[in-house]
């Protein structure tokens, strides 16, 4: 069995935590961590255009996605060691939906946490790029409630109910 575990700064152990609860000991498990291309790409291009191309050297693009990298190696060896059994370290970089997408390719589960609204049930409690991720993902997905789920008293109300239709003609 091939997990893929998502890793993400505020729902991580969430995530982890139910993969050691959830995923069988023999499982082969890859820890992934994406970062988008944006802030780096957004640093070069402020840089470029501020100050000229002329010193490369300053440019903070680089320096961002070095920041970016060293972040993300911490970030899976906490969670590597808090899942306490061996896993791969993956970290991407690109379109973080789309890298999350492309690497469950394969694998037969892929464990990742709502992180939207925690405060009720429902759609908004997924943000952009997870719900994308849960929509598209080629094996099944575990999602789990970074904390403690919202009562059932959250559910929205349900929708009104369709207007009687138009007596018959004549």
């Amino acid at each position: 069995m091939a997990v893929i575990i998502w890793i993400t700064e505020g729902t991580w152990r969430a995530c982890v935590d139910a993969a050691r609860a959830q995923v069988p000991a023999r499982a082969d498990v890859t820890l992934l961590y994406v970062t988008g291309d944006d802030v780096a790409e957004a640093a070069h291009g402020a840089f470029a255009g501020l100050l000229g191309r002329g010193h490369p050297e300053r440019d903070p693009g680089d320096q961002v996605a070095a920041l970016s990298a060293s972040a993300a190696a911490e970030l899976l060896d906490r969670a590597a060691e808090r899942l306490g059994r061996p896993a791969e370290r993956r970290f991407a970089h690109g379109r973080v939906e789309r890298e999350v997408v492309t690497a469950a390719e394969g694998a037969d589960l892929l464990v990742c946490a709502r992180d939207g609204d925690r405060h009720r049930l429902g759609p908004r409690s997924l943000g952009p790029a997870t719900r994308f991720v849960v929509d598209h993902a080629p094996c099944p997905v575990l999602l789990v409630w970074p904390g403690s789920a919202p009562g059932i008293d959250r559910l929205p109300p349900p929708p009104p109910a369709p207007p009687p239709p138009p007596p018959p003609p004549g």
